[in-house]
């Protein structure tokens, strides 16, 4: 419940986030695009097991859900997509309100999906054997987690980013937000970091056998140092390279000043 409750505090920064740096109008629709898409998926996904395969939730039991699905999977979307779409904007050079360019239009979502995609990669087998927040019924490869998932997850991601895309794109002019400054678009990036890294520390909880739901048993401790490694190697460079995007336009854009032009693959803020 504890770390429910931390997830919750933070989607609701993140939330008020995206207020400021994309306007009201965006940020809404943003999470709304965000929420109906994923509830949608994921109710289909238990009803049928398309397209992540055959499984069922088992967290926050007690919690408000929306059909089959509790409350705090579509707003944990948000929590961590909302990010992945700032991320995936800086290391483009896209406009974070929205493309501006066709090019921007196709690519920006699908590298959203990918960064967002790479923290279910981390946290999922953990989730689904010592955690036992949910559970696939036969079991799979990476620790108990099948391949489907993990495409069930980009395809389900990707359809909520490129929605969103296709509404800024069509609603160019719109409002912008009024905090666009390199140091606060660095919140959102180093919240993807921090997710990253609160894998490390489970390295030190003793070992264990756990048993997923297929049957399958399984070691904790091979589980959490392959999450670790999975964050250190795949989530923690994105965020680098996204908060070196930052840095570059916090700085480089006053040698440029004088020319009045914008250093090539810096985004727009």
């Amino acid at each position: 419940m504890f770390a429910q409750s931390i997830a919750v505090v933070s989607i609701l920064v993140l939330f008020a986030h995206a207020v400021l740096a994309l306007g009201v109008g965006r940020a809404v629709a943003f999470s709304a695009i965000c929420l109906t898409v994923t509830f949608a998926v994921e109710n289909l996904g238990v009803a049928t097991g398309f397209p992540f395969g055959a499984y069922t939730f088992l967290v926050a039991p007690d919690w408000p859900h929306v059909g089959a699905i509790p409350i705090i999977v579509g707003t944990l979307y948000f929590g961590i997509g909302y990010p992945a779409w700032i991320i995936a904007c800086l290391l483009l050079g896209t406009d974070i309100h929205g493309p501006t360019t066709r090019r921007d239009l196709v690519f920006t979502p699908i590298i959203a999906a990918f960064t967002l995609t790479q923290w279910d990669v981390v946290m999922d087998p953990a989730n689904a054997t010592i955690g036992r927040a949910w559970a696939w019924f036969e079991s799979g490869g990476y620790f108990g987690v099948p391949l489907t998932n993990f495409v069930g997850w980009f395809l389900t991601t990707w359809l909520f980013f490129q929605g969103f895309a296709l509404f800024a794109y069509r609603s160019r002019g719109g409002s912008r937000g009024v905090r666009r400054n390199p140091a606060f678009l660095a919140v959102p990036v180093l919240l993807y970091a921090a997710s990253a890294l609160c894998h490390l520390p489970p390295l030190l909880d003793p070992d264990a056998i756990v048993v997923d739901a297929g049957g399958r048993s399984w070691s904790a401790a091979d589980i959490r140092e392959t999450a670790a490694i999975m964050a250190l190697f795949t989530m923690l460079p994105l965020a680098l390279l996204a908060l070196m995007k930052l840095v570059e336009a916090a700085f480089l854009p006053r040698a440029h000043s004088v020319q009045g032009d914008r250093p090539a693959g810096l985004p727009i803020f």
